[in-house]
């Protein structure tokens, strides 16, 4: 009987070359990810520390802040960076990367994990 092409010996041997390369791309992708998860933690206490800021300015009659305005500059940049950012960031991080799956697939365990 010939050997199965799809048997867990000859796929073993098919991803032995490959291990290093997907071990290494999972391993920064998850460094990443946790990365980006602090990174992105860190800028919404500085966002909301400056809004907390502003309002007591407000509050105490230091400022006066035309909310609307500051909406209607706000919604235009935040629309396109969301829908531009992140495929522009996802061609950044995996530029040149022979391991660019399983960087990726890292990188999403990276940004879902706890802690």
């Amino acid at each position: 009987m010939p050997p199965d092409p799809l048997s867990s010996a000859s796929i073993t041997a098919a991803l032995r070359p490959l291990l290093p390369d997907l071990s290494v791309g999972a391993l920064l992708g998850f460094a990443t990810g946790l990365a980006l998860r602090k990174v992105g933690r860190a800028a919404l206490v500085a966002l909301g520390l400056l809004f907390v800021s502003v309002q007591v300015l407000a509050y105490f009659g230091f400022l006066t802040v035309n909310w609307p305005r500051v909406q209607a500059l706000a919604d235009p940049w935040l629309r396109q960076g969301g829908e531009v950012g992140g495929a522009w960031l996802g061609r950044v991080l995996t530029a040149n990367l022979p391991f660019a799956g399983a960087f990726t697939a890292g990188l999403l365990v990276g940004l879902r994990v706890r802690g």
